[in-house]
């Protein structure tokens, strides 16, 4: 039996660029660190957008985002981004991503919706097959 994929984690570290003036994880970092720990996520199960793309002409976008910053990031500090799958539709997805320092802790929990959309004219569409089964199978209970 393989191990499941979910949750995914991925290692992040706090650069200066990601900070503000008081060497503190600015607000959007953790989107761009959410991000990139959602698409190494789909890459970690062989399935990356760019597959996606080119195959089935569609792709995952974001739709909607809660955050909730529980405790701040700072300069230098190694963190992990942790993505679980919450629900899957038929063109939706529901992923809960949390941000960690390296004892645990949280610095912020993430609820991000997705859909699936067609490249050109970015309406809704099925997730296609491979990806289907794979949330499907990731979906939890």
């Amino acid at each position: 039996m393989t191990a499941s994929p979910w949750p995914h984690r991925w290692p992040v570290r706090v650069y200066f660029e990601d900070t503000d003036a008081g060497a503190i994880a600015y607000h959007a970092s953790y989107l761009r660190w959410a991000e990139r720990g959602r698409t190494e996520s789909l890459r970690a199960i062989n399935l990356p957008h760019q597959v996606m793309i080119e195959r089935h002409a569609s792709m995952l976008v974001v739709r909607r985002i809660e955050v909730e910053y529980v405790a701040p990031a700072r300069l230098d500090e190694s963190l992990v981004v942790e993505t679980a799958l919450r629900r899957f539709g038929g063109a939706s997805v529901e992923l809960a991503q949390d941000i960690r320092d390296e004892a645990g802790g949280y610095k912020a929990r993430l609820v991000v919706g997705l859909v699936c959309v067609r490249a050109d004219g970015m309406r809704p569409v099925a997730v296609p097959e491979p990806w289907r089964a794979a949330f499907r199978a990731a979906v939890p209970g």
